[in-house]
């Protein structure tokens, strides 16, 4: 009797979300070599049901992350390449006319999918990304004056070269906001190149990976549950407090010209939520809150032409913040 009492609790333990979670980041580091921090960030994200932005210079796998992340899903995937002479209606889809029936038929785009790869969104202009913002905001896309539900859950993905890099456009302030999760992509050390190097050229006489050999581990259903999981993380009112002040702190920072809105704040917490679940807690705790401070709010606030002229960053003005803004003890 205490044998099968001990295997029924080995199987729980074997189901609970944040061991569900892991089991999807350990598929992923299959491939993706030396950039765990990453994985957990855009997972964070599919938890949160948010879109992330994903920045780099080519070349360091913002795309393999995205496409291993879809090879272990059972759901709908989709890719945008970005180019200058995209259009609007490339994404969305557009209203035809059927000269069998002479009626107008929907031509539905790539949004309508649960996961969307936008790769080098800022390769396109300003109109061209601006097509994302109903889409990632309501996730629906009005096509004819008619509104198209897409996939659920839907999440986009979007990659991005270092805006200093010619042939790029910024994106504009109200799609940055609508992303929850602006994540760096940095080289890895040399003992993960060497990993990495070792195992690309090993399997293939190319330079990219054979993704078929991720498993799919997990049901659109299944990321629901594991969001309604999230959702259910408790937040004390001190941890609470603790957030919105630090969101609060940078409208009226020295150096920063635009702070973060009260998105940011609603965003600050979501994440934070997620990463206690992903560290096998029901509850947030001050040190959540801190460990997601940078990618959930260092593409909401705007620094002054001083600071950039420096080249001090978003996040270095974030640390700051956090050093000065006192989290609670109990």
């Amino acid at each position: 009797m205490n044998e099968l009492s001990a295997e029924n609790t080995s199987v729980e333990a074997k189901t609970t979300p944040a061991s569900e979670i892991c089991a999807i980041r350990d598929e992923i580091r299959k491939v993706l070599i030396g950039q765990n921090t990453v994985i957990d960030q855009v997972l964070m994200a599919l938890l949160s049901a948010g879109h992330v932005l994903i920045e780099g210079v080519p070349g360091l796998g913002k795309t393999l992350l995205v496409r291993a992340l879809a090879n272990t899903f059972e759901g709908q995937f989709s890719r945008i390449q970005f180019t200058p002479d995209l259009m609007p209606t490339d994404i969305t889809g557009h209203a035809i006319y059927d000269l069998k029936t002479e009626q107008f038929r929907i031509q539905k785009g790539p949004v309508f999918t649960n996961l969307l790869l936008a790769d080098e969104i800022n390769r396109a202009p300003a109109k061209t990304q601006a097509a994302l913002l109903e889409v990632m905001q309501e996730n629906q896309v009005t096509i004819e004056g008619k509104g198209l539900k897409t996939g659920t859950p839907f999440m986009v993905l979007a990659t991005q070269n270092p805006i200093e890099q010619e042939g790029t456009y910024p994106l504009p302030e109200s799609e940055l906001d609508r992303f929850l999760m602006k994540i760096f992509i940095e080289f890895p050390e040399i003992d993960d190149e060497k990993k990495m190097v070792a195992l690309v050229t090993k399997e293939s006489v190319t330079d990219t990976l054979d993704l078929t050999k991720l498993s799919a581990i997990f049901t659109p259903e299944h990321i629901l549950v594991l969001q309604k999981a999230v959702s259910s993380v408790v937040v004390d009112d001190h941890v609470l407090d603790y957030a919105v002040r630090i969101v609060r702190a940078t409208r009226n920072w020295n150096g920063i010209t635009q702070g973060a809105g009260p998105r940011g704040s609603i965003a600050l917490i979501r994440v934070a939520k997620s990463h206690a679940l992903l560290h096998e807690r029901n509850f947030v705790i001050p040190d959540d809150v801190k460990n997601v401070v940078l990618p959930v709010l260092r593409h909401r606030i705007n620094l002054s032409a001083e600071l950039e002229i420096e080249n001090v960053s978003s996040d270095h003005i974030l640390h700051n913040i956090l050093n000065h803004i006192e989290a609670p003890r109990t």
